[in-house]
Formats: C-alpha cells, structure tokens, sequence
C-alpha cells in the first residue's frame, strides 16, 4: 500500500454529533527503532511487545459545525483538568492527518484522555494516546463512510497514529507487532504496524513485563531531537543494518522458542540503543546509577538460578524486566526483594502482553 491509499473518497455518511471512546495501550520494542525520515517514515524496522495493563483511554466528542473553519477546534482534557500545553501536539497532529482526515475542520472537538499508569512515571504514554486518538476519528471516519471494512480500518488507524508518534502504529493490535519494512516479514510497511503474521511458540504468549520505575522526571532529550541525531550518527548505517539482522533472528527464536538466543537478541538491542545516544553529537547519557544496578543484578540472578529474565530498555533510564509466566511467581520475589530497592519510591508496574485496543460501550 502506498500513502495514496488512504486518501478518502467522496463520503456517503453522515454525523451531526456524538462520542466514541477507545482504550490503547503502550508497546515495548524488541527491537528497537532509532533514526527516522521525513514524514514519520523508520530508518529501520522494529517489533514490539503490545501490553496490557499500560494504556490510555481517550474520549472523542464531535460535533458537526455549521460552516467548516480555517483552523482546527478542539479541547483537550488529560485527568479531568484542561491541559493547554498538550495542545500543540495534538495542532501537528490534525495538521499532518488533514490530507488523510479532511472532515477534521468540519467539526468541533472534545477530546478526554487519561492514563492507567502516574503520567510522570517515565513511561511514554505518546504510543498509548495517539493510537487512541487515531482510533476515535477513526470510528468518526467509519460513520461517514459505512463501506470500510474493518481490515483497512485497522491499517489506516495504525498509519494515522505513526504520524503523531511512530511507535504508536505498533500500538493498535497484539502481542507481537512489526513496523518498518524487512525482506524477512511478509507484508511489513514503513506506513503502518503489521501484526505478526508467523507461528509463535506458546512460551513466548502472554510474556511478563515488569516496569521498574527507576526515574519519573521528565525526558532529559525529546524523542524527536534523539531520533535527529542519527542523521550525522558515524554508527548509523551499520546500526540499521543490525536491526534488520536481529528481526531476522527473532524471527527464528519465537518459532523455536529458544529463550537464550531471545535474551541476546533483546538486551544487545537494548545496550545497543543506549551505545547510539552516548555515541551521537550532542550526546547524552539516559540510564541512572540505579539502571546499572539492576542491570547487574540481573545477570547475576540469571547466572545464579538458570532464569530466563532478561531486560529491554527505552530511551530512559526504566528497566522492562521480560520474562516467561511460568517463572513469574520466582521472578516477581526477587524483583520485590532486590530490585525494588533501585526504584523511585520502590515503585514497578506488573503487565503483560495484550491483544491491542478495544472500543468501548
């Protein structure tokens, strides 16, 4: 599919007013995307773990103007309370889908967000909101156009929400979730997140992911400014060409369930995207004293106990603890007794994977 093919046709339905309401949740990458194009496009492919417990639930109101405006007009409230400095993000938003969403200045906007997990936790919640977000004018789109079938609906939701947050087209469907374009993945985009289309091994479903809250504050680099910085990487080319090798090899360890391999393929991607931010120009430094900590707790744990814990960390400095279920009743204790210790307030979040976002009554 190209970006042509989300451009609508003459609409044939109509909606004066109404609301619609979808839960999201966040992802966690395996293999992670580092380095973007122009329009939201990934400079390599990525597969993510969808998760459960983590997300976002995002109210849309609508209605229908008697005269279409110049501008967009719409409200914005996160936890109840008007949130003004979310606006702009939400402006660039409409801007960039207008071309896909023309009814957009046609209406008049409410839009009621909220997360299940504390705002300031570190956690990025831009993946859980903007497919939200894109699920709602989605089901607005899908009432002015009655013939679209749910598998397109599924794909142009997952291509909207890229252009607010690339990592958020990852966030439409579960568990397992690729996005970007790899010659090992049949019908993989650069558009849009495709849900695994291959056999995975029943170790691998519902797999655990704690989330150590190391630090709450906010980001010390924006995404948008780390993402910039692989522009003039000296590491980069090599680095997408690790990420498309290292989807190649997931591809073989979820069909074999090889959990050893897996554990290498993750951390390395992990330790990998931390090494480009260190290694860049301004560069800088995400992880915290305590991250190490836990780090090497770990590994020590793992060498001790033959676990299958493993790690994966975003462009911060939280620890995902991944694991099998059948050991999460082993690893939940050590993670109360050891681990806890190295986070703020001793705070971690329990999930795991999930099947994607759903409507709501």
């Amino acid at each position: 599919m190209t970006e042509q093919d989300f451009l609508p046709q003459e609409y044939s339905g109509r909606a004066t007013e109404g609301e619609v309401t979808w839960q999201s949740p966040s992802n966690i990458a395996l293999v992670k995307y580092w380095g973007k194009l122009d329009n939201q496009i990934p400079a390599n492919p990525s597969i993510s773990f969808t998760l459960n417990n983590c997300r976002t639930t995002t109210t849309l109101r609508y209605s229908k103007k008697e005269k279409a405006a110049t501008d967009f007009d719409f409200e914005l409230y996160f936890e109840k309370e008007k949130k003004e400095s979310f606006k702009p993000k939400i402006q660039k938003f409409f801007e960039r889908t207008f071309e896909y969403l023309p009814f957009l200045k046609d209406y008049k906007f409410t839009i009621e967000t909220s997360n299940s997990f504390p705002h300031s936790s570190g956690i990025a919640s831009s993946a859980s909101g903007m497919s939200a977000l894109a699920l709602c004018l989605m089901s607005l789109e899908k009432e002015l156009d009655p013939t679209m079938d749910n598998e397109f609906f599924t794909k142009k939701a997952s291509f909207l929400a890229r252009l607010g947050s690339g990592s958020a087209c990852r966030s439409i469907e579960g568990e397992l979730v690729v996005w970007g374009e790899n010659e090992e993945i049949k019908g993989s985009s650069n558009l849009f997140g495709l849900k695994y289309p291959y056999a995975v091994l029943e170790v691998f479903q519902n797999y655990q992911d704690t989330i150590l809250l190391v630090d709450k504050g906010e980001k010390q680099v924006s995404s948008t400014v780390g993402h910039s910085l692989m522009e003039e990487h000296p590491y980069a080319e090599r680095r997408f060409a690790q990420a498309h090798e290292n989807l190649g090899k997931l591809k073989q360890i979820l069909k074999k369930g090889d959990l050893e391999e897996f554990i290498k393929v993750v951390e390395s991607e992990a330790l990998t995207l931390h090494a480009m931010m260190m290694t860049s120009q301004p560069y800088f430094l995400l992880m915290k004293p305590n991250t190490l900590a836990i780090i090497e707790k770990i590994f020590r744990f793992r060498k001790e106990t033959g676990s299958h814990l493993c790690f994966t960390l975003d462009a911060g400095a939280n620890v995902h603890v991944l694991y099998p279920e059948k050991e999460k009743e082993e690893v939940l204790q050590f993670i109360k007794t050891e681990l806890a210790q190295h986070c703020d307030k001793g705070q971690f979040i329990e999930d795991h994977t999930g099947m994607g976002a759903k409507k709501l009554a």
